[in-house]
């Protein structure tokens, strides 16, 4: 019997009906229960969350499908995992979430891609999916990774190819096109405003004298036909013109932009001023010409051929009676003048280098622009400014041996012999040494080669101590702030030794340390009865440097000492 049914009976045996009873119930206990329901309700609806992997085994860099299943109501806010969550496998891509809706349901898929670039067996973490504000967390799962087999029976194997001298790719045209085409545009530009301000400043320079470049207009007008082609407008135009502008040359500055009242009254002026001695007559006669001509030009009021030729005559009186009333200039004005024309003789004699300057120099940019974009603007750079480290990498290179036991090395320059104190280490005497080197320790490149042979004839060499011993000679020598990084290398002959690679700063005196900093590996090897050093220093350019270290530390060989006793 359920707890209800006994209620239920229990209810009966005190009369009471249960649905009255539940009805008799207060609003507010019933609109909890309701609460309760629906939040039951709620918890109960919640999402479903599943994943899986479509492979559980793949070769080196394949890709496995990370798949994620959501299936929720279409009002849920679903959130997937983004970013690197799913190390030590890498993420190379996060696929579109695919969505589709069935009634008031949505079923989201989410794919990552997946891969791995080492063999091994790996565990894809749990992945958390967060729905609203509850977190589902997903299993986790193996993965297995492995190498690709190579079957050498079926594959040869070769050695590595040297390096081969290609040919420069042949010169492209239609590359150059567009740069030529802006040049002459631009040059055309340039030439076009040079000979346009050419051509104004000689026409400034060939200009005649105010008086003879008015009778030389004069005559001019008299050849024109505008009086027997009743072209009355034209021809006051231009003799109104003629004598405007030989008062603006030589009375006043603003003639040809005054109106005909506004230059009478400053001739008047002038004239009671005691400036110039002009005639009253001259000066009411050229007033009435000057209004004949302006009812002609705009009013349109043809005057007689009869009438115009007088007006011409009596210009022309004007222009002369003016000419002689002008006064000689004096010595002062004279060498005034003198200064002022050699004084703009200078300030032409300027501009033109200024133009010439500039043009060398627009020249220069667009010619580089051109070489640039061709070769590379870093080429340019060491073309202009040089480049030590280019001339290295790109000049002859020496392979040369070196001291006893013999150290075979190539080089871009030839070492010479040099005498530096080498150190001995823990258990090891010097009987002879070799020491060979170029440059210095300030310089961008320094190489150094030493060749010892040893007292004792010991098998095997504690290369630890020697190169401790080393690397506090180089500290003697000005190598400061040393990092030291170790490790053992191999030749290519396969002879064993001790590397030490790093940074250092080097000492240039007086408390002085040089501004680039220098970088350096030192090799080091024993044999019976010998031991060899390569030491390389060179600053970091970030394009040659690198590589010429690397040409040098590569090309090291070692003449194996018991092959040669044999």
């Amino acid at each position: 019997m359920t707890k209800y049914e006994f209620h239920k009976i229990k209810l009966k045996k005190q009369g009471v009906s249960p649905r009255v009873f539940f009805d008799s119930m207060p609003r507010k206990v019933s609109r909890g229960f309701f609460l309760l329901f629906f939040f039951f309700l709620a918890l109960t609806s919640t999402a479903q969350v599943t994943s899986s992997i479509d492979t559980a085994q793949i070769r080196i860099g394949e890709e496995i499908k990370y798949n994620v299943y959501v299936e929720a109501d279409t009002t849920d806010l679903v959130v997937f995992p983004e970013g690197q969550t799913f190390l030590p496998l890498e993420v190379i891509e996060s696929y579109k979430v695919d969505t589709t809706f069935e009634e008031r349901k949505m079923r989201l898929l989410k794919k990552y891609g997946l891969t791995q670039f080492d063999s091994g067996s790996y565990t894809i973490p749990p992945q958390k999916i967060v729905v609203n504000e509850r977190v589902f967390n997903l299993d986790s799962m193996r993965v297995e990774v492995r190498d690709v087999a190579v079957d050498t029976t079926k594959q040869k194997m070769f050695e590595i190819k040297p390096a081969i001298e290609v040919e420069k790719p042949p010169f492209d045209f239609w590359k150059l096109l567009p740069w030529l085409v802006g040049l002459l545009l631009v040059a055309g530009i340039i030439g076009f405003i040079l000979f346009r301000r050419k051509k104004i400043r000689d026409a400034k320079e060939e200009q005649l004298p105010p008086y003879e470049e008015a009778l030389v207009a004069l005559q001019s007008l008299d050849n024109s036909t505008f009086l027997k082609e009743n072209k009355s407008k034209e021809y006051y135009s231009q003799l109104t013109e003629i004598v405007k502008r030989y008062l603006d040359r030589e009375v006043d500055e603003t003639a040809l932009e005054s109106t005909t009242d506004e230059l009478i009254a400053r001739m008047r002026l002038l004239k009671d001023g005691g400036n110039f001695d002009f005639e009253a007559e001259d000066i009411q006669r050229l007033d009435a010409i000057l209004k004949r001509a302006d009812l002609v030009k705009f009013a349109r009021m043809q005057q007689v051929e009869h009438q115009a030729k007088e007006d011409r005559v009596v210009v022309e009186e004007i222009i002369n009676h003016t000419h002689e009333a002008v006064p000689e200039p004096t010595e002062e004005e004279l060498l005034e003048n003198e200064r002022y024309l050699e004084a703009q003789r200078k300030k032409k004699q300027r501009k033109k280098f200024i133009y010439a300057g500039v043009g060398i120099l627009a020249a220069s940019i667009i010619t580089g622009a051109i070489y640039g974009s061709i070769n590379g603007f870093d080429t340019l750079k060491d073309d202009v400014l040089g480049n030590e480290y280019r001339d290295l990498a790109e000049g002859r290179w020496y392979k040369s041996e070196y001291g006893s036991p013999e150290v075979i090395l190539e080089t871009p320059e030839i070492l010479v012999r040099t005498e530096i104190e080498i150190p001995e280490g823990e258990n090891i005497a010097a009987q002879t040494a070799n020491v060979f080197s170029a440059g210095s320790l300030t310089d961008p490149l320094y190489v150094m080669v030493t060749s010892t042979q040893t007292k004792n004839a010991q098998e095997e060499v504690n290369l630890e101590p020697l190169m401790d011993a080393k690397l506090s000679e180089l500290e003697r020598r000005g190598a400061l702030n040393m990092i030291v990084k170790r490790e053992e290398f191999n030749t290519e002959k396969g002879i064993k030794g001790l590397k030490a690679y790093g940074q250092f700063n080097v000492s240039v005196g007086n408390n002085k340390v040089q501004k680039d900093q220098s970088y350096y590996e030192l090799l080091l090897f024993a044999q019976q009865n010998g031991v060899q050093t390569v030491l390389v220093v060179y600053q970091n350019d970030g394009r040659f440097s690198v590589g010429i270290k690397d040409r040098i530390i590569n090309s090291v060989e070692l003449e194996l000492q018991e092959t040669k006793d044999n």
